[in-house]
């Protein structure tokens, strides 16, 4: 009997000592949910990350697009620096294969070329995953997202693609897809879709879908970067 009551006294203590470590104390401060919101601006969140976006940065410099992400409201699918350093690479290949220098600067590439690129990526007011249509790649017809002109003005098509889950079809977590439309006679034929990695980021002027960088090179297709920049013509590297 001793040893059952000796048994049962510390189990209470057990139990008081743990519910005393989950008390709230001092230093247990509840946030609430996190919200997607940045305190600056949209040219702000990408120069405070430079391991992903130093090189766009550089870009959007080199193109006098800096007014467009500090001041104006924007919706920017932002192309990480990985898919500018794809499209450098394909032009110095193409330029080395015809016996030309290679590019070395981003500035030796005309600022109207990065503008015309950077441009599709980026549309007035704010969109934000729920305000999107939904798209399924593989039935277009029922679900094709919906078109949306770019600052550049050309229209790019933007949906919301649901995954599948446990076999069943649209119940799955939801991903932006921005896609280039190569023919506006079949504008459902042969896009190029990429997938965004994080959506929804909000800046105080707008809002930042950051893309994937696997397979992407700005510019959707690489020849369309390499064209450009070579019929824009290619300037000497500065000092």
């Amino acid at each position: 009997m001793y040893k059952i009551i000796k048994t049962i006294i510390a189990v209470f203590i057990i139990a008081a000592c743990f519910l005393a470590g989950c008390k709230k104390d001092s230093y247990y401060y509840d946030t609430g949910v996190h919200q997607a919101k940045y305190d600056g601006t949209i040219l702000d969140y990408l120069k405070a990350k430079p391991f992903i976006f130093d090189s766009l940065v550089l870009a959007i410099k080199v193109a006098g697009m800096e007014d467009v992400f500090q001041k104006e409201n924007v919706t920017f699918f932002a192309p990480p620096s990985s898919c500018i350093h794809k499209a450098i690479v394909n032009l110095n290949t193409d330029l080395r294969n015809n016996g030309k220098d290679t590019v070395s600067q981003l500035g030796q590439v005309q600022p109207q070329v990065w503008k015309d690129m950077l441009s599709e990526y980026v549309f007035k007011g704010t969109y934000l995953l729920k305000d999107i249509p939904q798209i399924d790649t593989l039935a277009l017809s029922a679900f094709p997202g919906q078109g949306y002109v770019s600052y550049g003005g050309r229209t790019m098509n933007i949906g919301v693609f649901y995954n599948s889950a446990n076999g069943v079809k649209y119940v799955g977590y939801r991903q932006l897809i921005l896609s280039f439309i190569p023919d506006f006679s079949n504008p459902t034929v042969g896009l190029l879709n990429v997938p965004i990695a994080t959506s929804d980021i909000q800046p105080t002027n707008g809002v930042i879908h950051a893309l994937q960088f696997q397979n992407h090179v700005l510019g959707f297709d690489s020849r369309r970067f390499i064209t450009a920049a070579e019929s824009a013509g290619i300037s000497k590297p500065t000092q």
